[in-house]
């Protein structure tokens, strides 16, 4: 063990998850096995669960083919815009659970998990009353960024029908998190996967067979999103969750500021990076040539974005042990945990380059039928696999601030990082150097890349044991102390009394 009063920096660099330092190679593989197959219990259903959620969506837009084409142009639209500013903001928002709902539980501190999910959707449904506005007014909004008239009147008629949504998102995520901490993730992936089949039966029988345009595609995609909730919520109800859930309780409306700057901020950092990728499109349409430069822009970015949802899952993992590590007091095996995922996740990003330098002449074909974009598409291989190969390590590392409660921290990073380096050096290179879409996507990796450096380097010096002490006193400053001896043995915490079990 090295001596108590020693620099994170210094102590031996390979420690296992029950705080002894690795002697042998045999024990180092044999600890790596351990905490692969921990993480990849997360990470499989993780993945899963996200790319059905983000399925959702798709499907409608597939089926919205059967319409007409200014109906899949408005489905599409409120899709990408404003169903997808409001996922940002209440998946982001919702991450901060991942952070107080690991932790708690590392504590074992059951009872405040569910306390603090409730608090959880107090916030994000006050936000989603805050976000009616932009469903209200889509067809003002849609305009004044230059939206052709008739379909942001289409998509703004859309997005009204598609209110019960937004207040189904301010639902999910909480639930997801509360989950997710406890390692429920194969529930999350089961629930989410009925969901999809029954969104396709339902897409089919409202908008196919009984031929209800919008309000059909609408209401399917409400039921489907609901069926997640409620499929979710009912679990929990089951008693599948002892001790985490003890009923609703008062203690929700306790300290809901300084839950809401966490909230925040969490949105905040996620925002960012989301909308980094969105301002790539608008930055190519600025180029010289902009119809082929935004559609071999879109064409990376959409197999990105699928890429992304597989990091996803590693993120939402490696937060979880992180959170749960450091919650209980396991600083050591917090830094053993990310050194196994960085290394998992990179294997994969290593794979998904090859992938692309080996087929850059054939991956662009399924998406195009223009011989120009294709070629735009090709010759951008490289700088693309480099950004698949960034894309694998940035999650995971966000994943592990989200674990640690660093979002604030976070964010300032991405602001500087993306929107002060990465997106105007793209505008210079794409623009006034006359670069085009390599130019842009360049800046973006730089963007990225510098992102990811200044993450691994807080992380590398990151004392681990201070991080631990700082989850104790979260838990505390939240109500995970207080307890009573006899609320201790029945679970629940005094200043958290049910008022409906």
């Amino acid at each position: 063990m090295a001596p108590q009063g020693e620099s994170a920096l210094h102590r031996p660099l390979l420690e296992t998850p029950d705080e002894d330092e690795i002697t042998s190679a045999k024990q180092f593989f044999s600890q790596y096995a351990a905490e692969s197959k921990k993480l990849w219990y997360l990470a499989g259903p993780a993945i899963f669960t996200a790319v059905a959620q983000y399925s959702l969506g798709a499907i409608t837009q597939v089926f919205a083919g059967h319409l007409t084409t200014l109906e899949l142009d408005a489905v599409s639209t409120e899709n990408m815009v404003i169903a997808g500013l409001a996922f940002g903001i209440m998946i982001g928002m919702g991450s901060a659970l991942e952070t107080l709902c690991g932790q708690a539980y590392g504590a074992n501190q059951l009872s405040m998990l569910g306390v603090y999910m409730q608090r959880s959707w107090v916030i994000l449904n006050t936000t989603c009353l805050i976000l009616l506005p932009i469903y209200i007014f889509a067809y003002h909004i849609l305009r004044f960024f230059g939206e052709e008239e008739e379909i942001s009147r289409m998509a703004a008629r859309f997005a009204l029908y598609m209110i019960p949504q937004l207040f189904a998102y301010g639902c999910n995520f909480p639930l997801q998190k509360f989950l997710q901490s406890q390692s429920k993730v194969m529930t999350m992936a089961w629930i989410s996967g009925v969901a999809m089949l029954f969104h396709i039966f339902l897409s089919w029988l409202f908008i196919v067979q009984f031929q209800w345009g919008l309000p059909g595609a609408a209401a399917s995609l409400n039921i489907s999103w609901w069926i997640v909730v409620l499929g979710q919520f009912i679990y929990i109800l089951l008693g599948y969750c002892p001790g985490a859930w003890t009923g609703f309780t008062w203690g929700a409306f306790r300290g809901l500021g300084a839950f809401a700057r966490l909230s925040i901020a969490s949105a905040i950092m996620l925002c960012l990076e989301f909308w980094y990728y969105m301002l790539l499109v608008v930055l190519a349409g600025r180029l010289k040539n902009a119809e082929v430069a935004v559609a071999a822009i879109s064409i990376c970015i959409n197999l990105s974005g699928w890429e992304i949802m597989i990091f996803l899952g590693f993120n939402a993992a490696i937060s979880v042990r992180i959170s749960n590590e450091l919650g209980a007091g396991r600083p050591r095996a917090a830094k053993f945990s990310i050194l196994v995922v960085v290394v998992s996740a990179a294997s994969i990003g290593i794979a998904f380059m090859a992938l692309v330098l080996i087929l850059r002449n054939v991956y662009p074909i399924p998406f195009t039928n223009s011989k120009e974009v294709q070629e735009v598409v090709s010759n951008l291989a490289v700088l693309f696999a480099l950004a698949l190969l960034l894309n694998s390590v940035q999650p995971v590392l966000s994943g592990v601030a989200v674990g640690a409660g660093w979002q604030w921290l976070v964010a300032y990073i991405n602001l500087g990082c993306y929107y002060i380096v990465g997106l105007p050096l793209g505008f210079f290179l794409g623009s006034k150097l006359n670069l085009g879409v390599k130019g842009i996507w360049s800046g973006m990796i730089t963007g990225v890349g510098l992102q990811t450096l200044v993450l691994t380097g807080i992380t590398l010096a990151t004392n681990w044991k201070k991080e631990a002490a700082q989850a104790e006193s979260r838990i505390r400053k939240w109500g995970g102390v207080g307890m009573s001896k006899n609320d201790e043995e029945n679970g629940t915490e005094n200043n958290h009394k049910p008022f409906l079990a």
